[in-house]
């Protein structure tokens, strides 16, 4: 019987909310690995699961080579999270991880836009919730995350609501061939709204800003599945597109400019996420079967290193309570295991042989040289050297073996090392075994030597080079104590200006308006139809400051924004 994964992990969220600790843990396992099974039983072109809804065929299960393999890594990502996380005592926070995976993985497997849709929103609305468990710094970070994935999601609705009622197909499967014939409007709408959830720039900060707020445990599932699900549906629906092309070289490039200039290592971290998903997306936007293998196959391996690596900092920072590079350093003594795993997710990360990151990004950097793109193919490469010029050597070293701040670091709960360990495997074991994984790219046959004495031997140098050069300029690299202004100050600033503006001109309205009168305020209130007790209008509730009447309609607008974008 073919069971849904997702399905699985969203029914088991309300139940683990309801119950004590003990037990919630044994449900998370239970629900976790039972998803994992599910997905990994999944029968090829498994489906489809079909409901007709309002005169809409909704396919809600149809798995093919490429939804299989991101519903495999997705549940995959999701029980190494769950057994890193098993000490947290926040029940709703293991619900809404729950859900958000349930989510991830209902988009991978979803035959039509609109089931996509829905599932998308899902995932959303639950990212927000792992986000804002995160403490008292989350709370800005996610109204500003959701104010974007508000837009996003909003683009996502009006471009299917168009492409619709154009008569267009709600099928993914016959998408592709609707695309290729010309650009359209509701083409552009999607891909605009998708391109934010994959973090291109320049609506990216959103993942760079909000990431680092989240707790230890809940930054390791954001990591794993709002740009990968983005990463999916573009490889579904535009391959081949070339903005894409040089939109992903521009964010492996981007993320690790930013990643120069960064203090926090989380921060640090979430750049990096922007500047791998650019080789994915570049891979999107070359079109070729071994460039779109290539980017399945980074992001199946992106998901088990970057996972590690947050898991990395999530430890050193619930040991220490600290998170930048200027207040740590010496911890490799004191914390060997995180970090000995660290430097596993480090090397994957940056491209060494026997790490899966060798296995994966070098395809993508060799469709571009058989593709004909040798800028790109460049470009590509220069970021490589960066990724391990920061994630590989300047985090490390000034986290674990920089000058001793004599940091004495808080045991861990050993579930949070098991985590680390099972990632550590993973990567490690498909970094000697690529075949497992290649044998499961949707764009098959698929002929690939990663380990040949020409690219063994070029990858080496160019690792040497950069770990010699690192050596000699270590000094100059160390974190300086500075916040690194990024492109959202170019809306942040005119956005926050012009909600003051609005906000004080309601004040200002407010007052003119209590100026003129009882009679004023009795007439506004005979229009509101809210008669105090007795029938008269209760002119004590007009004194309350205009502010908080401006908060209480900006948040019902909020409200039927989303529920506009759900409806």
């Amino acid at each position: 019987m073919t069971v849904h994964p997702g399905f699985v992990l969203i029914g088991a969220a309300p139940v683990v909310a309801l119950l004590p600790a003990r037990a919630r843990q044994v449900a998370l396992l239970t629900a976790s690995l039972g998803a994992l099974l599910a997905a990994a039983g999944l029968p090829v072109d498994a489906g489809p699961w079909v409901q007709q809804v309002a005169g809409f065929r909704l396919e809600l299960l149809r798995a093919d080579a490429l939804g299989r393999l991101f519903a495999l890594i997705f549940t995959v990502v999701t029980v190494i999270g769950v057994v890193f996380a098993l000490h947290v005592r926040r029940a709703t926070e293991h619900a809404a991880v729950l859900l958000y995976a349930g989510g991830a993985v209902g988009v991978a497997l979803a035959g039509d836009w609109i089931t996509a849709f829905v599932f998308w929103e899902l995932m959303g609305l639950a990212s927000l919730a792992v986000l804002w468990h995160g403490g008292e710094r989350a709370g800005p970070a996610g109204l500003r995350f959701l104010f974007i994935h508000a837009l996003g999601a909003s683009l996502f609705f009006a471009g299917l609501v168009l492409h619709v009622a154009g008569g267009g197909d709600t099928s993914l499967a016959a998408w592709a061939a609707t695309w290729r014939a010309g650009w359209s409007l509701p083409a552009a709408l999607i891909l605009a709204g998708v391109a934010i959830n994959a973090a291109i720039p320049p609506l990216h900060p959103w993942l760079t800003d909000a990431y680092p707020e989240a707790s230890a445990t809940g930054t390791v599932f954001l990591s794993a599945f709002t740009t990968k699900t983005a990463v999916y549906l573009l490889i579904r629906a535009f391959a081949g597109s070339e903005l894409l092309l040089w939109a992903g070289v521009a964010m492996a490039l981007y993320g690790v400019v930013y990643a120069v200039l960064e203090n926090d290592i989380r921060r640090l971290l979430a750049y990096h996420i922007v500047s791998q998903v650019g080789y994915m997306v570049a891979g999107v936007g070359m079109g070729t079967a071994m460039s779109l293998d290539g980017s399945a196959a980074h992001a199946f391996c992106h998901i088990l290193y970057k996972a590690l690596l947050l898991m990395g900092a999530g430890a050193v920072l619930e040991a220490t309570g600290r998170r930048k590079l200027t207040e740590l350093g010496g911890l490799a003594a004191r914390m060997p295991a995180v970090t000995a795993l660290y430097m596993i997710g480090a090397f994957s990360i940056s491209g060494v042989p026997l790490f899966n990151g060798f296995v994966s990004k070098s395809v993508i950097i060799s469709a571009a040289a058989d593709g004909g793109w040798p800028v790109a193919e460049l470009l590509l490469t220069l970021a490589s050297v960066g990724t391990f010029l920061h994630t590989g050597l300047k985090l490390p070293f000034f986290t674990f073996f920089g000058p001793d701040r004599g940091i004495v670091p808080s045991p861990l709960p050993r579930n949070m090392i098991v985590g680390m360990a099972l990632a550590a495997l993973l990567c490690f074991g498909l970094g000697i075994m690529p075949g497992w994984l290649y044998a499961r790219l949707p764009f098959q046959p698929f002929e690939y030597h990663p380990y040949t004495v020409d690219h063994v031997a070029a990858s080496l140098q160019l690792l040497l080079g950069t770990g010699g050069a690192f050596w000699l300029l270590r000094s100059k690299l160390s974190g300086e104590p500075t916040v690194s202004l990024d492109t959202d100050w170019v809306y942040r600033r005119p956005l926050r200006v012009a909600l003051r503006t609005v906000v004080r001109g309601a004040a200002a309205a407010g007052e003119a308006a209590r100026a003129v009168g009882p009679p004023f305020s009795i007439w506004l209130a005979r229009i509101a139809r809210m008669p105090a007790s007795g029938g008269a209008p209760d002119l004590d509730a007009y004194r309350a400051p205009v502010g908080v009447t401006v908060l209480w309609v900006l948040a019902l607008f909020i409200l039927l924004a989303l529920y506009g974008s759900l409806s």
